[in-house]
């Protein structure tokens, strides 16, 4: 083609090919995971050359490594089941769906959402994006932020793996869902009254199906996602929680658990600290024989709705101010629907 005008034509781009960088992250994910399980090696062999054997087999070691495995191995097939439901809803029901379920009237519309966490489960790290694409489609803020909370704290399986913690305790799981749906319920309500608009910055990630896109490759890139990331946490707050019972003195579990504000207090924001994925909280609460049942309560309540994770994946979505706000009034509403359920069913 001819250039009379000199103009140097830009360079043509193949788009049959897939960009460099995801090919160039591949790689890169795959050298961080060699190098870190190298390093695990290496330091559990110079541990080992060191004399930590007799440390590994000291009774308190080995009653550490018995809890530890047992809350993870419990906790394990729940978290698979929910991780895969969470990624066939992100990858295959249409944002639409949602939108068209909820009432037009957004006083009427939160409880609805909030309710809809029971049918429509999803961990706390796909519930951000989540909400944040339900609210580029054009519902209210308040459901969205309902089912936020509510869809990772009361969704079957969570409600399924706290009847397994708690044997025999079937008004632990209705505790439960009570406390956490009029918490979900009562900050969309809040949102609603008090919430401004400058505290929120519009998310501008993309969730669910994308044109041209296979769903079965979201669907396993969201489930590996999901799994991984719940799954260490899961490790975390198991090696925490066994530790928490084999090293804390009992003079000092007495010290919260002889009061009853203090120990929710404290098993609250030990749960906002360990932020363990909630199908797998339960086991991890039910660990904590020394707590009374409303503090093991506000554990399970408080731990899917506001942790260290949560907060960070609602300042990267909506913005720090948001995230700073919205993170404190739940913690305290949930912390008061907790006492108060706790109070009147446990």
């Amino acid at each position: 083609m001819n250039n009379p005008e000199g103009l140097v034509e830009a360079p043509r781009v193949d788009t049959t090919r897939p960009p460099t960088h995801v090919t160039r992250d591949g790689r890169t994910s795959m050298a961080v995971l060699v190098a870190g399980a190298f390093a695990v090696v290496l330091l559990l062999t110079l541990a080992w050359l060191a004399g930590a054997a007799d440390a590994l087999s000291h009774p308190g070691f080995l009653a550490w490594q018995t809890i530890c495995v047992a809350i993870t191995v419990q906790a394990l097939p729940f978290l698979l089941l929910g991780t895969l439901i969470s990624g066939a809803v992100n990858a295959f029901v249409p944002a639409h769906v949602f939108s068209k379920a909820l009432p037009r009237n957004p006083a009427l519309a939160v409880p609805v959402a909030s309710a809809a966490g029971i049918v429509l489960p999803g961990c706390e790290c796909a519930s951000v994006p989540v909400a944040g694409s339900l609210i580029r489609r054009g519902v209210t803020p308040a459901a969205a932020f309902a089912f936020l909370l509510s869809a990772p704290a009361v969704n079957p399986i969570v409600l399924a793996s706290t009847a397994v913690a708690f044997p025999g305790s079937p008004e632990m799981v209705a505790a439960r869902l009570l406390a956490s749906l009029a918490t979900s319920a009562a900050m969309g309500w809040l949102w609603l009254k008090l919430g401004r608009a400058e505290w929120l910055r519009m998310p501008a990630r993309h969730t669910g199906h994308r044109a041209g896109r296979s769903r079965w490759e979201e669907f396993q890139l969201g489930f590996q996602h999901d799994f991984l990331h719940a799954g260490g946490f899961l490790v975390v707050g198991a090696m925490a929680a066994a530790t928490f019972n084999v090293t804390v003195p009992r003079s000092v579990l007495d010290t919260f658990s002889g009061s009853p504000w203090m120990s929710v207090l404290f098993l609250a924001a030990l749960a906002i600290v360990l932020a363990i994925c909630s199908e797998a909280d339960a086991f991890v609460a039910a660990s904590l024989t020394g707590f009374s049942p409303t503090a093991r309560l506000a554990f399970m309540v408080v731990g899917p709705m506001v942790d260290l994770k949560l907060i960070a994946l609602q300042a990267g979505t909506f913005g720090r101010s948001f995230a700073l706000r919205f993170s404190t009034a739940t913690a305290v509403v949930a912390v008061a629907c907790s006492a108060l359920t706790g109070w009147w069913l446990l």
